[in-house]
């Protein structure tokens, strides 16, 4: 059918035509349906997308029939098709939690832009997934950075640092779009082109070009800004914490991942043609940098009292696990880095909507202080919040021991046993942080009566859907287990 073949395009042209139609819409609850459908719908072409690559094994989407290099193209193969999936699937249930939990946290009269701000954040998402086109992806991450901005602004109305938190992220995400763009610049006017297969191609001709070298170096660190990867992160703690519940589970889950990929793909999947430029990248800049990053998430966490920052910052470490994967340089690190990108994304989805729950209602933010006994009082987001809590631990049947797995069998292979002592000792840090908030939201005494509200029954279905996909990707891993061996097949072969 002539749909099944535009697919790639209407993944990002329907989100941004109905989330024009909802810019204009009064009604919230209307607004809302159109949203859903739309991110219904786009779940399912995305479903269509894996049945589709699994027998073509590369789908490229010329818009308007012009081929690459003179028109712009969208890719879709085994490494981005199952993130396209992803963030399809988390737009469902995010939207889902967004009804109830944004018309709490912002104005009413803003509820219509919101979800058009939405579609628009989810749209660009698609669009960095697929791009093939190294000035496209420029494109879409500056449409993805202003819609993000202005989400993140929305939680002014309940706390006035979420203005400083949005403006530190556009004038910190402006310089990483201006490094990336530079970087596009000298790649341009070493290739001639801007479509990244042609790109591959003409530095396989060049070799090493001091010009392609350059922009390889701007871009890589253009897009670390925006993936939140340590030391340039500094935009991302403030920004999940002060940002709505509903836009922080969001953007916690997917936002960062999909740059992340486009780091991968830059390094393992472009620039395959420089070798030891990358060897070298890898193994003495994003190795030790990715450590770091994960004992200063992981500890700067256990002296957060803030749950949402405490989150944020954990944030910061388990990106380090996956970077970390990727500096292994192996089949087995790409593939573990992309597994954990899959089973983080829902982790750290369901623990922000848990956070997210428990302070609309407690009515105030979630604290080591106010959520006393709270656990007690809302047992069925406690229940969810702790089993998501086990898995950011990496605790057998759930995604995030097979996360671990993969992990501890990619550094096993390298043969270094120190990496394994690393990933070991960060993980029981971690135990300490959340068996913190376990125990003060269980074992203690409120400091005074709480007045709890219902817990609202649309929010902790929409948090017990990621956790039942957690505790699945557990148990039956295979899918997830063979979406990142894919992709790193797709990226180095069988190396």
């Amino acid at each position: 059918m002539l749909i099944f073949n535009n697919i790639p395009a209407l993944l990002v042209a329907i989100p941004l035509l109905v989330s024009a139609v909802v810019s204009i819409i009064s009604s919230a609850r209307i607004a809302w349906i159109l949203t859903f459908s739309t991110t219904l719908v786009c779940l399912f072409m995305a479903f269509e997308l894996i049945d589709i690559v699994s027998s073509k094994q590369t789908l490229t989407y010329a818009f308007g029939g012009w081929e690459p290099p003179w028109g712009i193209a969208f890719i879709v193969d085994s490494v981005n098709v199952y993130l396209i999936l992803l963030v399809a699937f988390i737009s469902v249930i995010a939207t889902i939690y967004a009804y109830t939990m944004l018309a709490r946290e912002i104005a009413a009269e803003d509820l219509s832009k919101a979800y058009a701000v939405w579609l628009l954040t989810i749209a660009s998402l698609f669009g960095l997934s697929m791009t093939g086109d190294a000035f496209n992806l420029f494109v879409f991450l500056e449409i993805s950075a202003l819609s993000s901005v202005t989400l993140i602004a929305l939680g002014a109305g309940q706390d006035r640092r979420a203005l400083i938190a949005a403006y530190n992220y556009l004038i910190i995400g402006a310089i990483g779009a201006t490094f990336y763009v530079i970087g596009v610049g000298y790649l341009y006017a070493a290739t001639g082109t801007l479509n990244l297969v042609n790109i591959i191609e003409r530095l396989n001709e060049l070799g090493t070009n001091q010009a392609a070298i350059t922009g390889l170096a701007f871009m890589l660190a253009g897009i670390m800004v925006k993936a939140g990867i340590f030391p340039v992160h500094i935009w991302l703690p403030a920004a999940y914490s002060y940002a709505p519940s509903a836009v922080s589970s969001f953007l916690s889950a997917v936002a960062t991942k999909v740059a992340i990929y486009y780091f991968a793909r830059l390094l393992f999947g472009i620039f395959i043609n420089i070798t030891q430029l990358i060897d070298f990248f890898l193994l003495y800049v994003l190795m030790p940098v990715s450590v770091i990053a994960i004992f200063y998430g992981t500890i700067a966490a256990i002296y957060q009292t803030d749950i949402k920052r405490l989150f944020a910052l954990s944030s910061i470490a388990q990106i380090g696990y996956i970077t970390f994967a990727f500096s292994l340089n192996s089949h087995s690190g790409i593939s573990a880095g992309f597994i954990h990108i899959v089973n983080h994304a829902l982790i750290k989805g369901a623990l922000f909507m848990a956070v997210g729950i428990f302070a609309v209602g407690i009515g105030k933010r979630a604290t080591m202080v106010s959520l006393r006994g709270v656990g007690r009082q809302m047992p069925i987001t406690f229940a969810g919040f702790v089993i998501a809590g086990l898995a950011l631990i990496g605790v057998p049947l759930t995604a995030g021991f097979i996360s671990k797995l993969y992990l501890f069998k990619a550094i096993f292979e390298t043969g270094n046993v120190f990496f394994v002592a690393v990933i070991a000792i960060s993980s029981a840090l971690s135990v300490l942080y959340l068996w913190k908030i376990f125990e003060v939201m269980w074992l203690q005494e409120p400091a005074q009566p709480l007045k709890i509200e219902k817990e609202p029954t649309v929010a902790y279905i929409s948090l017990w859907l990621m956790v039942i996909t957690i505790a699945i990707f557990g148990i039956y891993s295979h899918g997830v287990s063979s979406s990142g061996m894919l992709a790193a097949n797709a990226l180095v072969g069988s190396r």
